[in-house]
Order: C-alpha cells, then structure tokens, then sequence
C-alpha cells in the first residue's frame, strides 16, 4: 500500500517538504540534492539488512549481497580521493565518523586542537557542548582579524600545548587550507592529524581543493553537502590505522551499519567519477564568486572579504538586525540560509551576527554565473528592506519564478 494509503498525515508532511524544496531556493552551504538513483537506492530493501561488522566478517548470515554493496562503496572512495589508504563507510554522519577517530587516536583527557566554533569550526572539534570537549582536553586556534586561519598563531598554540591530534576543517570558513603547513606543525609537536572535509569533500574530488590525502593521518567526511549523496559520514586512514579505526566504528561506536545508505552513497560516489562532476564543482565555485562579488559591491562585509570554496559567511555585526533577524526575511523571500556566528562575536549562537551562504544546491539545479549574480541582488534587496513584507513577497515571487526554471533532480 502507498504511504498515503497507510499514514495520511506522515504523507503530507512529506509533500509539503517536496513543494518547499522545490518552490524556494536552497542556499544552506551544507544541503545539496541527490539524484533520483541515489533516492531510489536509499530507499530500498537494503534497509531490512543488519550487517554489523565488516565485508566477509559479519555477525550475521545473509551478507553476501550487502557485502558487495559496501565493497564498492569503499572502492569507489578511494578512487574519487587518490592517495587514500584505507576508508570505513559505515559512520551515520560526519559526526560519527570524528567521534571514531577520536575514539582510535585518543584517551579520555588527551588535547585536541581543533578551530574554535565561533571562528568557523565545528561542534565535534572540541566544542563544550560536545563529546569532544567533554570526553578530551580541547583547546582551539582562532582566525585573524582578517579572517585567515594564522599558521604562526596555531604552531604557537601547538608548541605551547602539545596536543596529541590537531584537527583542520570547518563548518564555515570559505578559504583553502593548507594541509602541508599543519602536517609540518604536526611533526613538530608529535600530533596526529585529521582533516575533516566534510564541506569541501566534492571540490577536493574535482581537483579544486588542496587534498588532506598524503598529509594527514586520518581524513573524515560527510557524504552529502559537495559530494551530492545521501546523508551519511565516512572515515579514511593511514593503512597502518584502518584496524584501529574500523574497531573504532564497529564495536566502538556503532551498532549495524545503514546499508541503504552505504549502497546510495556507493551511486553517488559512482556519479561523482564521471567527468561532469568536475564540471558541476567549477561551476559551484564560479558561482560562489559570482554572488560574493555583488555582495561586496552592495556594501555587505564577507568573512576574510570573500571565499576560495563553495560558502560564504556574511557579516552583520555593524548591521542592526542580527543573523537569526536575516534568516527570517531571507525565508520570507523564500531563500532558505542558517544564521551563523562570526569571529569575535557579541551574539548568542542562537542569535548570532552572520548568515552562510553556499552555492552547492543551488547549482545542481542548473543556476550559472547570471542567476547567482540576481540571487545575491535578491539577498541584498530582502536584507536591506527585511521589515517590509510587500517588499519580500515581491521577491518571493521573483525567486518562485526562477525555480520554476530550474527544477530540483530526482
């Protein structure tokens, strides 16, 4: 029977989430559609399968055909990212696959040095709130008065507090990283290092990112966000700690893997190997500039004064609304973003004085350089006239006649 048939209500909800994504504009730097395959595999029996343990060493008969499955999941990372050693696909989120390097690495009180959370980083890199920085000692780098991470601040910070990892990425810092510098700060404090990418993971694919791979110790990503897949996580090492991680994941810190998403994963990865991914994550990046561009020409401050990646973080500290006051207008005018902090914030974070902007949902629907150039005068318009509702159900209109245009896949 149809889900309609069986739960009415659930049904609904559903369609009703359909026609928000496909009639408002997604700029959330961390969402992105999957294909129509990778919902089909998702959606599968796939789901019915417990399958804890490893390909060829479960804990459970019935596996020889998920085993495949996870199999060419793990094939095709290492193919998308070269120089990968060895990768464990079962994390349920980028998340869980941070708390398995952890939990492989480091005994509870070790020091982690991650980027600070209100700078751009991430709750799993030692934020208060999180197990990270509960569980381990967690001290953190922060960025520059102009928004760069400072290699001489961190291997300051490393010399003085010699912590066993040292962690790069970040949820919301729109510059490169130099995984070689850490790597060099690494050795000469005795730290490990891991990279999570998770934001960057489909742009360091496409060869236009510097790879963590070669440089760090243990690399982690989401799988959806830049790669396009389902929600999921993964987690890469060195070969000489792939035993440690995946005992990390099974029994550490999970129970049965999700093997409908690691079969979607393995379509999106198996997508994300043809050319047109390269061509998908330029047109990503160009699309990026394009909209900090016309951001910066109508007078909104960007973060490090514009982006190497697929985001932006604006801020509106000098403005007299805050970012959780811009996120609303923006969802008025039917542009969908998350409010953010910024570095040296004066906000709560459930306040906060930015918004993030990013460009991957967007261009999977087809948007080029011309329309992200008229969502950005969108942005700018819904911001500078946010208390006028006429003014944003105008712009409501405008944004619903774009996406008309451009379809959501799948």
């Amino acid at each position: 029977m149809s889900l309609a048939a069986v739960d009415l209500e659930v049904a609904s909800l559903i369609e009703h989430e359909r026609a928000r994504q496909r009639d408002d504009l997604e700029l959330i730097a961390s969402e992105n559609y999957v294909s129509a395959a990778v919902m089909e595999a998702a959606g599968s029996c796939l789901t019915n399968k417990y399958a804890e343990g490893l390909p060829g060493k479960r804990y459970a008969g019935g596996c020889e055909h998920v085993d495949k499955v996870e199999d060419l999941a793990r094939v095709r990372a290492m193919q998308l990212f070269p120089g990968s050693e060895g990768v464990n696909v079962q994390p349920h989120s980028g998340a869980q696959a941070n708390g398995a390097v952890y939990l492989a690495a480091l005994k509870p009180g070790d020091t982690l040095l991650g980027l600070d959370l209100s700078n751009g980083g991430h709750l799993t890199h030692g934020s208060s709130a999180n197990s990270s920085g509960k569980l381990y000692r967690a001290v953190h780098y922060r960025v520059n008065a102009q928004g760069f991470i400072d290699l001489d601040n961190v291997r300051e910070i490393a010399r003085a507090e010699r912590p066993r990892i040292i962690v790069t990425g970040a949820s919301a810092y729109p510059r490169f990283w130099d995984f070689a510098a850490f790597r060099a700060i690494a050795d000469e404090v005795g730290a490990l290092l891991l990279a999570d990418i998770a934001h960057v993971a489909g742009l360091v694919a496409a060869g236009l990112h510097p790879s963590p791979f070669g440089h760090c110790d243990y690399v982690t990503t989401t799988t959806h966000k830049t790669l396009r897949g389902p929600r999921g996580g993964m987690a890469f090492a060195k070969a000489d700690l792939m035993k440690g991680l995946n005992s990390a994941v099974f029994p550490g810190s999970q129970g049965g893997p999700l093997m409908h998403i690691i079969a979607a994963t393995a379509v999106a990865f198996g997508e994300a190997l043809r050319p047109n991914f390269a061509d998908y994550q330029r047109q990503v990046l160009q699309n990026a500039q394009a909209m900090a561009a016309v951001l910066l020409e109508r007078g909104f401050a960007l973060v490090s004064g514009g982006t190497d990646n697929h985001l932006m973080l604006i801020d509106l500290s000098e403005k007299p609304y805050s970012g959780k006051d811009a996120e609303a207008y923006l969802g008025a005018a039917g542009i969908t973003v998350n409010k953010n902090t910024v570095p040296n914030e004066k906000r709560s974070p459930f306040v906060t004085s930015g918004i993030r902007v990013g460009t991957p949902a967007m261009t999977t629907r087809g948007l080029g350089v011309a329309e992200s150039r008229q969502v950005a005068s969108w942005i700018a318009d819904a911001l500078d006239y946010g208390q006028d509702a006429d003014r944003l159900a105008r712009i409501r209109a405008e944004v619903h006649a774009l996406t008309t245009r451009f379809p959501v896949p799948g």
